[in-house]
């Protein structure tokens, strides 16, 4: 494990972002505050960028996963679940911190929220992501620019990656850290990535379209591709002059915890293997891939 130089043996993407436990938590009926209240509790393996890297993996695109661990049971825990996964691993123990621990309190109808204790995530450093290649792919988890301490690291990422020639994807990460962020700075900071996923929210935000469809088409100004997930209403695909709207596969919905990241990588899969393919069918694969996620508690 460990970043730095460049990867001998080529994954076709390098992640960039978190590892942490989920605590998935799907409560029988509405909170009770100040009483008791049935509910599931599972462990799971988590953070947004070990599920975009652990599903990829699972779809057959080689991934590599950089990112931070604590000198404790769960982190050696979540990097053996995420080798046995396929994922490349690049990641740094961290002396002293704690791996990153995310509780989804997830309410009749799979809406969740989250609470996170992020951890050696937040240990992140420049050094610790390796050098990319032309034809190798960047994704990189908004959670990464949104806490000073990993800052650097995904700033650094971003800009190594667009000097070697690839590709980058972005997914903003959450509306609550990313308006505290700033989003005129956080659009600066992302001009460059080729491929954006926010959800409708974090277009909104971004934008100040109240309509997803004037989000994506203003977001499609400023970055080559949007991909901007609805939750039940689908997805939609901007490019240019090109939108293309796509309706949820049927499923029921357990939990919603990691629908945007296993929507990004089945997304990412099909897009990487086939870039000049039909955005249809790159929306669909990213959509399947997410309604499988939601029929059980955890992110993957």
């Amino acid at each position: 494990m460990g970043g730095g130089g460049p990867l001998s043996d080529r994954p076709r993407v390098v992640v960039v972002g978190d590892v942490a436990t989920d605590v998935v938590v799907v409560l029988s009926g509405e909170p009770a505050p100040g009483s008791d209240r049935p509910a599931a509790i599972r462990t799971r393996g988590g953070g947004a960028g070990a599920n975009v890297a652990a599903h990829l993996a699972h779809l057959g695109t080689a991934a590599a996963l950089a990112g931070c661990i604590g000198d404790d049971a769960a982190g050696t825990g979540l990097a053996a679940e995420l080798a046995g996964s396929g994922v490349h691993l690049l990641l740094r123990t961290v002396s002293g911190a704690a791996t990153g621990t995310i509780v989804s309190l997830v309410e009749p109808g799979g809406q969740r929220s989250m609470l996170a204790d992020r951890g050696a995530n937040l240990q992140l450093r420049p050094d610790d992501v390796p050098q990319l290649l032309r034809g190798q792919h960047l994704h990189l988890s908004g959670y990464t620019l949104l806490d000073p301490g990993p800052r650097a690291a995904g700033l650094a990422a971003l800009e190594a990656a667009v000097h070697a020639g690839c590709t980058v994807s972005l997914d903003p990460a959450s509306t609550g850290p990313l308006a505290r962020y700033g989003v005129d700075r956080w659009l600066a900071d992302t001009a460059r990535a080729t491929l954006l996923l926010p959800n409708a929210d974090e277009a909104r935000l971004l934008t100040g379209c109240a309509d997803p469809s004037d989000a994506a088409r203003s977001l499609a100004g400023r970055h080559r591709i949007v991909a901007l997930s609805l939750g039940a209403d689908g997805a939609l695909w901007a490019s240019g002059d090109v939108l293309v709207h796509r309706p949820a596969h049927a499923t029921d919905v357990v939990d919603t915890t990691g629908a945007g990241d296993a929507f990004a990588a089945g997304l990412l899969a099909a897009w990487l293997r086939f870039p000049d393919g039909d955005p249809v069918e790159f929306l669909d694969a990213g959509l399947a891939l997410a309604a499988d996620v939601v029929r059980r508690p955890g992110a993957r």
